[in-house]
């Protein structure tokens, strides 16, 4: 297995005055962390190969097209994408029966793997992440960046 180290994103302190570079410190740790265990192991999945499966995961039988209007991104890239998802069997297709010019997106058995191992590795750093936090402080983070969220016209 190589380690991988990310020296890029680095700071020696974190933002102080600016809660947005602060967040986005945050999640820089968070997905360094989440992805190198697949980065380290047999499928090297990247952060946007992992979203594509859990799409496909909460769709299943999506178009490549559905995943393109709900995400928002490039079909060209996302055809980069799925097809070397496929490539790796980690995802399947299948033409659809109406349109045979539309592609049906499945999971495969080793493309639900690699989610369960994301999903493991999500909630151990979700727990690391609030270490010393009580209940009460947990609540208030959580309620103090939806509304930050909501600041944004995003909040769910």
């Amino acid at each position: 297995m190589r380690k991988s180290i990310d020296n890029v994103n680095r700071q020696d302190t974190l933002p102080e005055d600016n809660p947005l570079e602060l967040i986005h410190t945050v999640m820089h740790q968070y997905r360094s962390q989440q992805y190198q265990v697949l980065r380290d192991g047999p499928h090297d999945i990247t952060h946007m190969e992992s979203k594509v499966l859990g799409y496909v995961h909460r769709h299943p039988g999506a178009t490549q097209s559905d995943l393109s209007r709900d995400s928002g991104r490039d079909k060209a890239q996302l055809a980069r994408l799925i097809k070397g998802l496929r490539e790796r069997e980690l995802l399947a297709s299948e033409a659809d029966a109406a349109d045979r010019r539309n592609l049906r997106l499945s999971l495969t058995p080793q493309g639900r793997s690699v989610l369960r191992v994301l999903e493991q590795q999500s909630q151990r750093l979700a727990k690391q992440a609030v270490t010393g936090l009580d209940a009460g402080e947990q609540r208030l983070l959580v309620a103090l960046l939806q509304r930050v969220s909501k600041n944004f016209g995003t909040a769910r």
